[in-house]
Parts: structure tokens; sequence; C-alpha cells
């Protein structure tokens, strides 16, 4: 029996093994088609009865060594990349759901995601109830419906930075016959990996810490293959039973544990195409290589900067889960023992006025949309990525209008504080 590599091998290794003679690096194949001497070859990749590439939209070498990286660190069977973070939701939805068809979501997420599933996914005709995940099972329970195909939450919320009880969340998914989507991208697979608590289907925006230097927007969903499709085959049709436009192949029949990815691999991306270039996933991997590394010390700047702010008189309240006193703290000590990731939301004594003196005033900090990457770097929700909410929608979300999300990278940990401190001076 091979024994499973540790996460830090994986991180530098996975995926992709040279042969004698090839490059150490995964080689970047930018190129949009392959070339075959046989029409028969090809008609068979056609087919999806020959394993091979023919166009890039489907598969590329390069994007599949890195997915095979991903899928190693979470522990899934399967991967595929996608050009955005909002690309792998969506297509991890929109993969099992049609119209007509119902989500269950908690509505501590992305704001972006809580509009797509919101806005967006109605006007495809899928539903969408927001529950409040530190509700009792039996509330988050009385949000399905019989057409209910989805439960959906993150790990670690952006920007709120909740800790999501994935067990819970995997029970109540599970006894109602559906999976559970777990957005998994500000813990990464180094500090948190959803399967092993019950999570049927991960999600990332490799745009975050797996990239690390904000150079490729991306995302990734990831598969364990351990939810049983076939057990529900009336609530999963496009996997279960024959697609017409594969000459009537099912793809859970076809492909075992590998149906979920290859139906997103051969229908969405062919019809919807939301693909990397292959020299994003090239960069991509360059990151992941260091993550193992950078979420350490992501974590260990981050510790330091959220207990000054905690002692700060001019700081309302700060929400990150490595404070003993934090409400998620129990939870980030069963899912995430060794430290959450560096990001944090805190509040400062005042008014939102009060809070945008604070950001002009930094000198080193980045105001930016961006968060987890290796500069710290500071944004106001209210203000800017969830602007396009209500009052009553940020309330719903979780969004306090003094929030500051802080997003603690990896420069010198005094120099993050040295900066935080003479901008609080700014708000006396």
């Amino acid at each position: 029996m091979v024994k499973r590599q540790k996460i830090s091998t994986l991180c530098v290794r996975g995926g992709y093994a040279p042969k004698n003679g090839e490059p150490v690096e995964v080689p970047i194949i930018q190129s949009t088609t392959f070339k075959y001497d046989d029409s028969n070859e090809m008609a068979a990749l056609f087919d999806l009865k020959k394993e091979g590439y023919f166009y890039t939209r489907l598969q590329n070498p390069t994007n599949d060594a890195v997915a095979a990286k991903i899928a190693a660190l979470e522990g899934g069977v399967g991967c595929v990349l996608t050009s955005s973070g909002q690309a792998a939701n969506f297509y991890a939805v929109f993969n099992i759901c049609e119209a007509g068809d119902h989500v269950v979501a908690s509505n501590e997420i992305y704001g972006g995601t809580f509009n797509l599933f919101g806005v967006t996914m109605k006007k495809l005709g899928i539903d969408c109830t927001f529950v409040n995940p530190d509700a009792s099972e039996e509330e988050i329970e009385a949000a399905f419906r019989p057409s209910t195909k989805v439960l959906f939450g993150e790990t670690i919320s952006n920007p709120g930075c909740a800790v999501l009880d994935i067990e819970k969340f995997a029970k109540i998914a599970h006894r109602h016959g559906v999976p559970l989507i777990v957005d998994n991208t500000f813990a990464t697979p180094v500090n948190c990996r959803p399967f092993e608590w019950g999570a049927d289907i991960v999600t990332h925006s490799t745009t975050k810490y797996m990239d690390g230097t904000a150079s490729t927007v991306g995302g990734a969903v990831v598969d364990s293959g351990n939810f049983d499709w076939m057990a529900h085959a009336d609530k999963y049709p496009g996997l279960c039973t024959p697609d017409a436009s594969y000459h009537g192949l099912t793809y859970v029949k076809a492909f075992g544990k590998k149906g979920y990815i290859t139906k997103i691999v051969s229908q969405l991306m062919r019809d919807l195409g939301s693909i990397p270039a292959p020299m994003n996933s090239f960069i991509l991997n360059l990151g992941l290589q260091s993550l193992h590394l950078r979420m350490a010390q992501h974590c260990k700047n981050a510790r330091k900067v959220a207990e000054f702010l905690h002692a700060d008189p001019h700081v309302a309240w700060v929400h990150y889960s490595d404070l003993k006193d934090d409400k998620y703290h129990a939870l980030q000590e069963k899912y995430l023992p060794q430290g959450s990731c560096g990001v944090m939301a805190f509040g400062l004594k005042g008014d939102r006025d009060t809070a945008v003196k604070f950001m002009d005033s930094l000198k080193m900090i980045n105001i930016e949309t961006h968060v987890a990457d290796s500069r710290t770097c500071v944004l106001h929700p209210a203000s800017h990525t969830h602007r396009q909410l209500t009052d009553e929608q940020l309330a719903a979300a979780g969004i306090a209008p003094d929030l500051i999300r802080l997003s603690v990278g990896i420069e010198d940990v005094d120099d993050i504080l040295d900066d935080i401190k003479q901008a609080l001076l700014t708000v006396q």
C-alpha cells in the first residue's frame, strides 16, 4: 500500500511526476487544440470513450496537472479548474440543479456568491433560501423543500470570519439526501479538509491563498467521490439518466465516482467555457508550491494583529476565531487546529465614516478589493464588495456597516502593526 504523502509534499510535488528527461516544472501547453493522425481516435475522444486532449476548452495538460494537485490536497477523486471562483461556485451548483430546483445556503458567505444564488440563479429558475449557520439543526432543516438539491456554506466566511460547523451541515444535508458543498477558499486544505468532516464537494477561489501573489484569477471544484448519486437518482437526473447530448451516456454509470466532475467538464465546460488559460494554471501552481509555508506565516502574523486590535481602546470588536473569547473559537479548535487564515473582521468605535478615515490613513496597507495574498490589505465591505446590497440584505448577510475586513499578509508583523497604530491615531 502506497503511503499518502503529507500536505507539504503534495503542495510541492502533487499532480505531476516528470519522467526521465522531462521538465521538473509543469510545462505550459499554451495551445487551443491538439493534432491526431486518426479521425476515429478523435471520434472516440468526443464520445468520452477514450481519455486525451483535443480542445483546451474541455481539457488541457497544464490545467489538468494543477487540478490533480488540488484534488490530492483536498483528498478528492477529481477536480476541474475554472476561470474564477465565481465560476467554480456556479458550476458546482448548476451541475446538479436546473429550473424548478432549490438551494439552501448559509447567509455567511461572500457577497458575490450571495448575489449569485439570491439574484442571478433565480433568473435561471433556481431558488435559494438563506439560513443562519449558527441556527439549530431544526431551524436549518425547516428551509428544505422537496426540490432542494444542495446545501452550501463557507469554511470561514467572507467577510464575517464565521467558522462553519461542517459536521452539522453535512448531517443535515445527508438526512435530506443532498450533497454539502463547502467553499474552502480562506482555510485552504492546509488548514482544513472539509471532506474529512462529511462535505461532499469543495470549491475554491484559487485567486486567493492558493495563488498567493494576486497574479491570476481562477477557481476550482473538487469532488470527494463519496456522495451516492444513484441512491437519489430521482433528484439528480442529469447525472443518473442518459444525456442525449452524449448519445445516451449516463455519467455516474459510465464514470462512477468521477461522474460529477466528468459532467462539469464534458457538459458545462463544453457549453459555457469558463476555463483558465494554461499560463494562469502554471502561475497558480507556483503559488501552490509554497502554500503550506505561507499559510503558517499568515496565521502567525494575524494572531498578533488580532490580539493587538482586541486590546486597543479604539476598537469596538474583533472577529477572529484564533482569539480565545471569539464566538467561533471552539469550532476552530475542532476544524482548524493549526489556525484559521490571515483574514479578520473588526469594527472601530464610531460610525461608517470612522472606518473610512482609518483606511484612508493607512500608508503601507493597501485598500483593495482583493483579499488573501502576500500583501496586507483592507476593505470596507458595506462601501465596496457588498455595496449592491440593501441595509436589510447586509444585515441578512451578517455585514455590519462598520465592518472592516483586514487581510494580514506575510510582511514583517511589526511593520504591519506600525501602520495600523499610526492610522488609529487619526480616529481618536
